[in-house]
Formats: structure tokens, sequence, C-alpha cells
């Protein structure tokens, strides 16, 4: 359906675009020092899985409201900022460093990349700015095709996202032992990222 030279073109940029650091990769690399390589694996899953999310947004229209309505674009940002707030709040007061307290299951990590990704609506903006780019409407369904480019950006982001993740968490292992450096460590990432998200403008 979609033409070989235009995916020739799209692998390089969607590689490109999976190297460059960014809050996902960042809040990846907090999960994967706050709560081992599984959970890291978990959180680049829920992160994709975001990602596609908003691939089907952007294909079905939806996403131009969003970039067109700068209350809804606002509002989801400063969820965004409150739910890592919390996640720094947390981080902060060391629980995952006390010997009695088990580290984050995948299950919550997955969900944390999710909200973390869905609650970022500069990823959405930055679909529709450059998903179209390599849309034909002639080729096909453009719903199918913002599919196939978002899944070939959600696989590749997935494997770089964990393998940053992975070895965070060898890391973390080392920093974890007798120390509350761990949960300064995480919780300053997630900070980090809320205020990035706070300041961030829309274009």
């Amino acid at each position: 359906m979609i033409d070989p030279l235009i995916l020739l073109a799209f692998f390089p940029a969607a590689l490109a675009l999976n190297l460059t650091p960014g809050a996902d990769m960042i809040f990846c690399l907090g999960q994967g020092l706050r709560s081992g390589p599984w959970a890291a694996i978990a959180a680049s899953g829920g992160v994709a899985v975001g990602g596609m999310i908003h691939m089907t947004l952007a294909g079905l229209g939806l996403g131009a409201i969003v970039a067109a309505v700068p209350w809804a674009f606002d509002a989801i940002r400063w969820v965004g900022v409150a739910y890592l707030l919390w996640l720094a709040w947390h981080a902060f007061r060391g629980e995952q460093d006390r010997p009695e307290t088990p580290a984050k299951p995948p299950k919550a990590a997955f969900r944390y990349g999710l909200i973390v990704n869905l609650t970022n609506p500069k990823v959405i903006l930055f679909v529709l700015a450059f998903v179209p780019q390599f849309v034909v409407p002639e080729a096909g369904p453009v719903l199918v095709q913002f599919l196939i480019f978002g899944a070939i950006i959600a696989v590749g982001g997935f494997i770089i996202n964990a393998g940053v993740g992975i070895f965070a968490a060898g890391a973390g292992r080392k920093l974890a032992r007798g120390s509350r450096m761990l949960g300064w460590i995480t919780g300053s990432i997630f900070a980090a990222l809320a205020v990035r998200l706070a300041i961030m403008e829309k274009t």
C-alpha cells in the first residue's frame, strides 16, 4: 500500500526520532533506575501503546482539535505535570529504598508509561507535523498509513527506550545499596520532566 521509497525515507527519520533523548526515554530510564529491567521494559511498552493511540487519533483527525483548541492542550499538559509531580513526590519519599518495600511491578510501570505519554500533548502535535509528510491519500486509507508509520516508530522506540532502561537498571542496583540516592535521582528525573512539560510552548 505504501510506496517502498517512502518507507525507505521514513525509516531513518523514525530512527533519528527514536534515538533523540526526550521525555519518554528519560521516563523509561527513571523506571529502570527505580524498579529494575522488567519495569523499564513495561514502561517502554506503555509509551509505545500511548504513541499508537496518538497515531490513531491523528489518523482520525481528532488530533487537529487538540492542536486548534488552546484550552484542550493546556488541560492535558497540566494533568501531565500533576502526574509527574506525584511520581516525583513518591520517589523523593524513598519508599523504594526500604527493604520491606518491593519494587514497582511491571504492570504499574506500563500504566505510568502510558499515562505519561498520553498526557504529553506535544506528542500528538509532533505526529500531526511529522507523519503527514509521508502520507499519500491516493495510496489508500489515511488511517491505515498513520498506523503503519506509528507501528514503525512504536517498535523502534520500544526497543531503544527499553534498552536505555535496562542499562539504567544495572546502575540502579548499585546505587540502591545502602543509599537513598536512587530515590533522589528518580525523583529529580520526574520533577525535571514536570517542569519541562509545564514551561513548554504549544509550537
